[in-house]
């Protein structure tokens, strides 16, 4: 017969089969630089509290479905821990289970870290309401809290409001860009409304960059609108690129194209670029800053005026 263990039992055996290491001895190894998965196994509240830097969040009640999305190397050391030192070692246990092979577990967890005076992160205090509207977000693993934590904190410039920079505005501004800056000094015409979708019939006679700032003050209150109803020039270019963390250039004219890409080189940036002609686009990143060309290095002098058609 197999035998029958209390829930009290089962903790006490999972504790005393733990590979257990101190708060202080897991911030000497930290410090050291070795190499160690934090898995932090509390619920989603704790987390949002504090944890550790770096640390993995697969709250327990979500191990088995989580883990392998997030622990794919079973043979990576690992170091689990939660509030005080009682989940941690069952979640051990399980991961033992799982064949993960280098299972360790933080005596006194969380609470005993903090208490050692040790660095602990505390995630973005969303409200309510962002919560609810970043929903989707928070779910996928590939964005989570962190990541819209980036996006929420990012400043973006966009260069154009017409065909290409419209959809690109309205998704940021979804998204919840923190800053979006709107380079546009033309007005909106009637024939720009099948394509430009962030203008309206009401709107038509009013600078681009002014009509796109409302209707992203509808869509997303978060964002916070930088409204810039002039042309770009030589001699504006440093001034407003420098504050921002990305240029998009959604423009339709070379001579803005390499203005931009001057100036995002100057100040590290990246540069993304986008260019449409009736059912052809093309799209790319520049970033010499992290290692790649430039957009003068692909195109050193613009195409005569017979090659490129508006």
């Amino acid at each position: 017969m197999s035998e029958k263990l209390s829930g009290r039992d089962l903790l006490k055996k999972a504790k005393d089969s733990a590979a257990l290491l101190g708060p202080e001895e897991v911030h000497e190894m930290l410090s050291r630089g070795e190499q160690a998965v934090l898995v932090d196994v509390r619920e989603a509240d704790e987390w949002r509290a504090g944890h550790l830097p770096g640390a993995v969040h697969i709250p327990r009640g979500f191990l088995e479905m989580q883990v392998d999305d997030n622990l794919p190397d079973k043979d990576a050391p690992l170091i689990v821990y939660c509030a005080g030192g009682n989940r941690s070692p069952l979640a051990a246990v399980t991961l033992g289970q799982l064949g993960y092979s280098n299972v360790k577990v933080m005596a006194r967890g969380y609470s005993g870290w903090r208490g050692l005076g040790f660095e602990v992160l505390k995630p973005t205090q969303w409200t309510d309401s962002q919560r609810d509207r970043y929903s989707r977000h928070f779910v996928l693993p590939e964005v989570g809290e962190e990541g819209q934590t980036k996006i929420s904190s990012s400043k973006m410039l966009v260069v154009g409001a017409g065909g290409l920079g419209s959809p690109v505005l309205y998704y940021l501004a979804a998204a919840g860009v923190g800053k979006l800056g709107i380079v546009d000094f033309d007005s909106v015409e009637e024939n720009n409304l099948q394509r430009q979708i962030i203008h309206s019939t009401s709107r038509i006679g009013e600078n681009k960059a002014a009509s796109a700032g409302q209707t992203i003050a509808d869509l997303n209150p978060d964002v916070d609108v930088d409204i810039i109803g002039e042309r770009l020039t030589p001699e504006n270019v440093d001034e407003i690129v420098s504050h921002y963390d990305l240029v998009i250039d959604a423009t339709d004219n070379f001579d803005t194209r390499y203005l931009l890409n001057e100036a995002a080189v100057k100040f590290g940036r990246p540069y993304v670029y986008g260019s449409i002609f009736r059912f052809e686009g093309y799209a790319s990143v520049f970033w010499p800053e992290r290692g790649g060309p430039c957009y003068r290095c692909m195109h050193p002098e613009p195409p005569p005026a017979s090659l490129a058609p508006t």
